[in-house]
Formats: structure tokens, sequence, C-alpha cells
């Protein structure tokens, strides 16, 4: 029966543990950035919102400032 080297049982472990390292390093700033997207995203929703608000209220306004037609 042949035996692995004795690295080989340094190797494994050490590949192991960089890999779980660099997978949590990368799914961090994954994370991160989904994170800034979706605050980008609702950030511009919101402004979106607000002008739609504003422009509405614009409308209203130059509505009641208008004479009626009374015949």
């Amino acid at each position: 029966m042949h035996l692995p080297p004795s690295s080989h049982f340094i190797y494994i472990p050490v590949i192991a543990m960089l890999g779980l390292a660099l997978g949590f390093v990368m799914g961090a700033r994954a994370t991160r950035d989904a994170i800034t997207q979706e605050q980008k995203k609702e950030a511009e929703r919101l402004a979106r919102k607000a002008a739609r608000d504003a422009r509405h209220a614009l409308q209203d306004a130059n509505a009641d400032n208008e004479p009626t037609a009374k015949g």
C-alpha cells in the first residue's frame, strides 16, 4: 500500500484554509457592493418620488389659481 508523502498532510489543509479565507473576503466584498447598490437604488427612487410629489403639488397650486368658467 502506498502512503502519500508527509507534505500532502500539510498541503491539503493549507489550501483548504486559503480557499475559505479567499471565499470569505470575496463574499464580504460582494455583499458590501450589493448593499451599496441597493442603497443607491433606494436613494434614486426617493429622489424620483420627491420630484414627482413636487411636480404634482405645483400642478395643484396652478389649478387652484386658475379662474373657473361659470356660464
